[in-house]
């Protein structure tokens, strides 16, 4: 594979990432077999993992390290912290109490004494954001992480990232992780621009739009069964309006992909590691099937008027489905911080 700079941080990466999180109890809980998909993805050249502690609440961990037993310093490895782990309200959130606590953590499930990329996987209205980077910038000096990065961060937030680490001097993100697909352009809207702008990495996840993109999904037949459905019903329900517009969206770039001599799969992945501001790409297969299906697509490259058809099925930056944005904002769920309480003052 021929690799790309990670930003502007000077770290080479493959244009494909491993994704971790379906390994463990989420799905495939198979460790042996696990730790063959790890093995076969780093022999075909990918050299980013990334995983989470929240995934399969540290199980995932605790493969991705046994499989990089003896491989460690072939890989670029990544982790997140933020979300729920067991049951304190404390063990979660971008508090330095818990960013501390969390990356031990990870590091002792992973089997290592560092990691090369540390991740806040949501942002956090109830902490300053100053708290957390001032967190990770000592984890940086500490030696425990050699860089940081943002997931599904709002655009504004990853420019108020830049300038909280600048005002402080302290050591800034490198990287975003947005989700970013065919079916979900919502990135390029500011995202994507952004990151150019600011010299991030970026590694799109659910560039297969949470398997709408697999493959199965074509005309005038059954939608396949797809055990994502009982997980995230607001992603996959199809009777949701949204959905049947990914339905309709995949039956169409599904006719583009056999008209091109392409798979749905590879036409997906090519579409969004031809995007400039796009590092590598994450792959989060739970079979090794899927992850020889995936593999040939950093070879695919995508014409013009491939790219123009693509345009008029799912237009730049549209999100066919808000649930597939990753992260609402408070401004969007809590009611009452659009609902002013207070009337004026009083003349």
């Amino acid at each position: 594979m021929t690799l790309r700079y990670l930003g502007r941080t000077g770290v080479l990466v493959s244009p494909l990432t491993l994704g971790a999180m379906n390994f463990g109890a989420w799905a495939n809980k198979d460790h042996d077999d696990a730790v063959r998909i790890i093995h076969r993805a780093l022999d075909a050249g990918i050299t980013v993992v990334d995983t989470a502690d929240v995934y399969s609440q540290g199980e995932n961990e605790q493969i991705v390290g046994k499989a990089l037993a003896g491989r460690r310093d072939e890989v670029v490895l990544a982790s997140k912290f933020h979300g729920q782990i067991g049951t304190d309200p404390n063990t979660r959130g971008n508090s330095r109490r818990w960013i501390i606590r969390a990356v031990e953590d990870s590091l002792r499930r992973l089997g290592t004494d560092h990691l090369d990329l540390y991740q806040v996987h949501r942002p956090d209205p109830d902490v300053p954001l100053e708290e957390t980077l001032r967190a990770l910038d000592d984890l940086v000096n500490a030696g425990k992480i050699r860089y940081y990065g943002t997931t599904t961060f709002e655009p504004h937030q990853l420019v108020e990232a830049q300038w909280v680490a600048r005002a402080n001097n302290l050591i800034a993100p490198v990287s975003e992780q947005p989700p970013y697909s065919i079916l979900a352009r919502g990135a390029e809207r500011a995202t994507l621009p952004l990151a150019e702008k600011y010299g991030l990495g970026v590694l799109p996840w659910s560039p297969l739009a949470g398997g709408w993109l697999s493959g199965r999904y074509r005309a005038g037949q059954d939608a396949p069964d797809s055990s994502r459905l009982h997980r995230q019903p607001h992603r996959h329900d199809p009777d949701l309006v949204a959905n049947q517009r990914k339905r309709a969206a995949a039956e169409q770039l599904a006719e583009l992909a056999d008209s091109a001599g392409l798979s749905v799969v590879h036409l997906a992945l090519a579409f969004v590691l031809q995007h400039p501001a796009v590092s590598s790409v994450i792959v989060g297969p739970r079979t090794l099937e899927h992850l020889e299906s995936q593999l040939g697509a950093v070879e695919v490259r995508l014409d013009a008027d491939i790219l123009d058809r693509i345009d008029r099925i799912v237009a730049p930056g549209v999100t066919l489905s808000s649930a597939d944005e990753g992260y609402l904002p408070p401004s969007l769920t809590d009611p009452a911080t659009r609902r002013r309480t207070v009337q004026g003052v009083r003349s």
